[in-house]
This record gives C-alpha cells, sequence and structure tokens, in this order.
C-alpha cells in the first residue's frame, strides 16, 4: 500500500506500485529520465477525470 500525503496542494507519494503491463511497455518506449515527468502528468490527466466524483 503506497503512503499519499496532500501537503499544501501537493500530492507526494511513497512507494507506489502500479501492476500494468501495457502502461509499462508504452513507458518504456520513452527514456527514463523522462519516466518521473510522464507519470506525473498522467496521474494529473487521471485525478482530472476523477473531479466531482467523491461525491457521487
Amino acid at each position: 500500500m503506497a503512503d499519499v500525503q496532500i501537503d499544501d496542494g501537493i500530492i507526494k507519494i511513497v512507494n507506489l506500485d502500479v501492476q500494468d503491463p501495457k502502461a509499462a511497455a508504452v513507458l518504456a518506449e520513452y527514456p527514463q529520465v523522462r519516466w518521473a515527468e510522464i507519470t506525473r502528468r498522467a496521474l494529473k490527466i487521471g485525478l482530472g477525470y476523477l473531479k466531482g466524483g467523491a461525491r457521487d
């Protein structure tokens, strides 16, 4: 289980494991130095889709 904290609008995730071979294959197509930024953007986009869903 990942440790997720929100501190002053910044989401901090420690020890997050994502078991998704298809997503890993897509990420592996890019240079490793870009993986953190690509993952950050994907998480931001994904959380944007959930906006307002907590009230449902």
